[in-house]
């Protein structure tokens, strides 16, 4: 499965929920939808939270997925293709320099 075919995915599951009804309680905007993205990375951290290795790795791999599913999303909402933008800033990140 590629990139757009998974994002096809995650929006069939979103219309099925009814998150881009214009009623929604829960309004797919691209602001709600960034502060999630947000909110799912922050829940990752509590997986280290005074451990150096996160004590159950499926529920990690959980929250892994709930913030590439918000980031997916998101770009489908602001028509950025995200393999052309990770594969742009690998090619940029190979330019640089870190000190």
């Amino acid at each position: 499965m590629d990139i757009k075919q998974l994002t096809d995915r995650i929006n069939q599951f979103v219309t099925d929920k009814g998150w881009y009804a214009a009623d929604s309680i829960f309004p797919q905007t691209p602001r709600n939808i960034a502060i999630s993205v947000a909110v799912e990375a922050a829940e990752l951290l509590e997986h280290f939270q005074f451990s150096e290795l996160p004590s159950d790795i499926g529920e990690l791999a959980g929250e892994l997925a709930d913030v590439a599913n918000y980031l997916f999303q998101l770009a489908y909402l602001l028509d950025i293709d995200l393999e052309q933008a990770i594969l742009a800033k690998l090619e940029q990140n190979y330019g640089r320099t870190w000190q």
